[in-house]
């Protein structure tokens, strides 16, 4: 269950440049070394070597995936990229059911009003974090408006968590 916490989004955006930065320099090395070493072991000097070169740098991408997942993903550094991962694909499970979200908001279901809100409320955030105003804009609108309607329901409007029941709610629903 995802839960969205609060950010300060310039310090978001300080934070991800930085742990980007450290990955991007990390691939970097990777690849160089592998690179050299690849060439240096099997090459053939003045020879063509590109594919040495090529076979490095993939085994620096195969290398980066293994330490991405078994240990930079843990990394106090990486954070607050993981949090923006996190947020991001939350909100594209909920994009990839949306045309039966909206027609389960339409109905009134709790779930769906509970689902569009937390759609809402993180779409805001990632814009801020992303400092993204202008998309935010746009929303604000059907934001109130769909708030409005959940006050009128009796429905809570704090929806900062992402309950996977919901979605699984409406699917059903929709079938």
């Amino acid at each position: 269950m995802f839960e969205i916490q609060p950010k300060n989004a310039a310090a978001y955006r300080q934070q991800t440049r930085r742990s980007t930065l450290i990955i991007a320099l990390i691939f970097l090395a990777l690849a160089m070394v592998l690179s050299t070493a690849a060439v240096a072991l099997f090459g053939e000097p003045g020879g063509d070597n590109l594919r040495f070169n090529v076979g490095g740098v993939f085994v620096a991408v195969l290398l980066m995936v293994a330490l991405m997942r078994s240990t930079f993903w843990t990394q106090e550094w990486m954070a607050p990229a993981v949090y923006g991962w996190q947020l991001k694909r939350s909100l594209m499970s909920i994009t990839n059911v949306m045309h039966q979200v909206t027609a389960a908001v339409e109905k009134e279901d709790p779930s769906a009003m509970k689902l569009l809100r937390f759609y809402h409320l993180g779409l805001t955030q990632m814009h801020e974090l992303d400092g993204n105003s202008s998309d935010h804009s746009q929303l604000t609108g059907e934001m109130d408006q769909h708030k409005a309607r959940m006050e009128a329901l009796g429905i809570a409007t704090e929806q900062t968590r992402l309950d996977p029941a919901w979605i699984e709610a409406v699917k059903q629903a929709s079938r």
